[in-house]
């Protein structure tokens, strides 16, 4: 299993149209097949200055590298990511054995 995870801040305002238009349309990436347990999450620690999170998992490498392959995924990255997103962290994680 892979747990893939990003944190971010966005270029827009906080609570604006653009804001809400953005996490909407992140919903897409959940639909993509392989992937599983998809989050969208506000983040709320005073330790970092990201507001937002996405959360999902895959069964294996497989099935994560055919959502990065994906076209939702493609074209939201570059229709939306690239230029919406101010600064990110991604972190995919692996169970321990």
């Amino acid at each position: 299993m892979i747990r893939h995870t990003v944190a971010f801040r966005l270029k827009h305002p906080r609570g604006s149209a653009e804001e809400r238009a953005f996490l909407e349309a992140g919903t897409a990436l959940g639909s993509i097949p392989g992937v599983e347990k998809f989050e969208r999450l506000n983040q709320v620690s005073p330790k970092n200055d990201f507001h937002f999170g996405y959360s999902m998992e895959f069964a294996d490498q497989k099935a994560y590298d055919g959502y990065n392959d994906h076209p939702v995924h493609v074209a939201y990255v570059r229709d939306r990511w690239i230029p919406e997103v101010e600064a990110f962290l991604e972190i995919d994680y692996t169970p321990l054995a």
